[in-house]
């Protein structure tokens, strides 16, 4: 991904953030921390004041360990709400809150990482992979409070999103997951997830919620699934290829089992192998 950032001519400062951005890359987080401290100073100095470069540097610095940890959370809500008066909507605005929501869920703080990602939503003006790295994250959120149903569509919106940005490992992941809850009951007469988005409403709080997948849906996930999990059928442990297998048997679709079968001399997994014998 990158930034939203013009065509134009870097500043030094600017370019000296790639650098930083290199060691960071490269896993000198030692050095990173050392120049960073630098940049840090020229971007609040007469000379050089950038105030996007300034959030720049500062979130990375709460990121890499370079401030004390008692004032990481206060240093990313800073860098929030500063590109929130800056740039709201923009790129750096969103990956800002999606580092503020992932240090709240690794502190346990759920519901405060919720209210963090419900920030970035279609009225915010975020781009569409922010938006799909949010839902994703959100959907695994809702998973683990065991409220499957704002859970399935954050995963379908992760899904779409995601797979119009191009950002295929993310928009598989999301299929995988939203795949692996509607096979626990299908029923026909279950609204389509674009209904299910269309009417859905804000609520006081989270609870454990359910809704059964509608087979068109399953059937679309799955059709899009095949070409890109049967590209490569190696490695011992292929949840995902079970998953095809198991939604196979669940719709009665035949054919899905059979385009696995056909791979069977190279798949490496010993449950699929015994699924497909079975």
């Amino acid at each position: 991904m990158s930034d939203d950032s013009s065509d134009v001519e870097l500043t030094l400062l600017e370019c000296d953030m790639a650098i930083l951005q290199q060691m960071l890359f490269d896993g000198n987080t030692s050095a990173a921390i050392e120049f960073s401290e630098g940049l840090l100073e020229r971007s609040r100095s007469k000379e050089e004041r950038d105030a996007k470069s300034e959030v720049r540097i500062r979130m990375e610095r709460a990121l890499i360990g370079a401030v004390d940890l008692s004032l990481v959370g206060a240093e990313l809500r800073w860098c929030t709400d500063r590109l929130k008066a800056l740039r709201q909507g923009s790129f750096l605005h969103g990956i800002a809150l999606l580092n503020l929501a992932a240090w709240h869920r690794n502190l346990g703080e759920t519901m405060m990482a919720l209210a963090t990602h419900a920030e970035i939503s279609p009225s915010s003006g975020h781009p569409t992979e922010i938006r799909g790295l949010s839902r994703l994250e959100a959907g695994r959120i809702m998973i683990g409070l065991n409220d499957l149903d704002p859970a399935m569509r954050h995963l379908w919106t992760a899904r779409e999103c995601l797979s119009q940005c191009g950002l295929t490992t993310e928009a598989l992941a999301s299929s995988l997951e939203w795949l692996d809850l509607a096979l626990e009951e299908i029923v026909e007469e279950s609204p389509r997830m674009s209904e299910r988005l269309a009417q859905a409403a804000p609520r006081e709080g989270a609870g454990s919620t359910w809704v059964p997948a509608n087979p068109e849906d399953v059937r679309e996930v799955v059709e899009a699934l095949i070409p890109v999990l049967l590209a490569d059928v190696s490695g011992n442990e292929r949840s995902d290829i079970g998953l095809i297998l198991d939604a196979s048997d669940v719709l009665g679709e035949d054919s899905w089992h059979q385009l696995v079968s056909e791979r069977i001399s190279e798949i490496q997994d010993p449950k699929v192998c015994e699924a497909l014998q079975s």
